[in-house]
């Protein structure tokens, strides 16, 4: 056909190439790590609260017994909780 363009070059193969397995282990663990340091920064207040015992059994626990790729779920989870429990702990 004449008036026919070429196909476009597809997102697929300008991607960039996907980070090996320990590099997004690596990964959630340093994110892990930071939002345990935000959790035990909270203080006496936090300590107090029924959610920070969650949000440390998320941290740890929870993050332990699930899959690589169910982790970064647990950290959102995590960081949401943490940052509840550091706007109460400011009102307090």
């Amino acid at each position: 056909m004449p008036h026919r363009q070429p196909p476009a070059p597809s997102a697929k193969g300008l991607s960039l190439p996907r980070a090996g397995f320990r590099e997004r282990y690596e990964e959630t663990e340093a994110h892990r790590a930071a939002l345990v340091a935000r959790l035990t920064s909270l203080g006496e207040a936090g300590t107090r609260h029924p959610g920070y015992k969650r949000a440390f059994t998320l941290l740890n626990v929870t993050f332990r017994r699930s899959k690589l790729a169910q982790r970064l779920a647990i950290l959102q989870a995590a960081a949401w909780l943490i940052d509840v429990l550091e706007k109460l702990t400011a009102i307090a």
